[in-house]
């Protein structure tokens, strides 16, 4: 019996003819996008996303870089794999999303 493939027509969850670092980030990507989208409930992820991103604003310290740190990490994270599908627009906000939030870290830490 075949595994039941619950992706839209036509969708892959790995890249295609991928090698080398994607191929290997996508592979030891799958258990912890697994983990996260079945096992923990789906509202813990974003609200924990806007809890650390809220103390990234609050705490003008370093210890605020230290909590947007994982916000960029998750972002850059789901940015990589979603680059080779998006659209120029896509690809514009994700850059610029990762841009606000490395200036928030580097203007935490006292780097500008």
């Amino acid at each position: 019996m075949a595994p039941d493939n619950k992706q839209p027509q036509g969708e892959q969850f790995f890249t295609p003819g991928a090698t080398g670092l994607r191929k290997a980030v996508e592979r030891r990507s799958a258990v912890p996008m697994t983990f996260l989208f079945t096992q923990v409930p789906r509202w813990v992820a974003p609200a924990l996303l806007v809890i650390l991103l809220l103390a990234g604003f609050a705490v003008t310290n370093p210890l605020g870089g230290v909590a947007v740190l994982p916000v960029l990490l998750f972002v850059g994270w789901l940015a990589y794999l979603s680059w080779p599908s998006l659209s120029v627009g896509g690809k514009v906000l994700r850059v610029a999303m990762l841009t606000f939030l490395v200036l928030l870290m580097a203007t935490r830490f006292g780097a500008l």
